[in-house]
């Protein structure tokens, strides 16, 4: 058991445990929510949608958190004008907005003095450089995606198969929508920090993605999520110490690689009732 006890007897390692289990809780619940909707791209969108905030955060030395919750309401604003003013489609809309406020952010990184270091930290995080603080946004933001998915449980599950029957139930869908899109923007944001803009998306969808493999109780998908997550982050961190590799890049690849090693073994298994 020495494997198991050397790295986590370490401070930086237990803050990037509890960090990233924290991580894993905000982003499979609100994963769920995004799963079910078909709202991937959205969110791959709004993990690039903020890098242009953080990076003004970086080049003029304020909080970084402000800048990205600042670029995200740009880029759901720009998503819904561009939408309404022109003939095409939201997934258009999204397109433009992802690859226009990904190429301002790194724009306008290029203009800092260490501009490699601080994209490598933006884009991909630094789960070992978890500090207390970070602890206590990560936990904040927990408790409101977990309040939130119990309080609006019912219209967000009515939302993800049928908007036209949440307005007929008077389940306000446009205010559900908006509460939606708010937190997995909050999610982005609350975790860039530990696994960086670019890998946010991988535990945003891949936990949730291989819970609704096992499960079709919406309960259910967020419990195990959070499980599978847990997991990617706990074997990541191992794997990272003795492989000596990026931390917040292995946690992310462990957690796709789980989805494809229980969609493999449910295909196997299906096959085999089958036949």
């Amino acid at each position: 058991m020495d494997w198991l006890i050397e790295p986590l007897s370490i401070g930086f390692i237990q803050r990037a445990l509890i960090g990233g289990a924290l991580v894993v809780v905000t982003t499979s619940l609100v994963g769920t929510w995004v799963v079910l909707r078909g709202l991937s791209f959205m969110g791959d969108a709004l993990a690039h949608g903020v890098l242009p905030g953080i990076a003004l955060g970086v080049l003029l030395g304020f909080d970084l958190t402000v800048g990205a919750i600042l670029s995200a309401l740009v880029m759901v604003v720009g998503i819904n004008l561009v939408h309404r003013y022109s003939r095409l489609g939201e997934d258009a809309a999204i397109g433009l907005l992802f690859v226009g406020m990904l190429a301002l952010g790194v724009v306008i990184i290029s203009r800092t003095p260490s501009y490699s270091g601080s994209l490598t930290g933006i884009l991909f995080g630094d789960a070992l450089g978890m500090t207390t603080g970070d602890l206590t946004v990560l936990g904040g933001a927990a408790a409101v995606a977990l309040i939130a998915s119990v309080v609006l449980y019912r219209p967000f599950l009515v939302l993800s198969f049928n908007e036209d029957k949440a307005d007929m139930l008077g389940l306000h869908p446009r205010f559900a929508n908006f509460a939606m899109l708010t937190l997995v923007t909050m999610a982005v944001v609350a975790s860039f920090r530990t696994v960086g803009t670019l890998l946010v998306f991988g535990l945003l969808i891949a936990p949730p993605a291989t819970a609704a493999l096992l499960s079709r109780r919406v309960p259910a998908m967020m419990g195990l999520a959070v499980g599978f997550g847990v997991v990617s982050v706990f074997g990541g961190l191992m794997i990272s110490f003795y492989a000596d590799t990026a931390a917040s890049a292995t946690m992310a690849g462990l957690a796709v690689a789980i989805f494809f090693a229980t969609m493999t073994a449910t295909a196997l298994l299906r096959g085999h009732t089958t036949s």
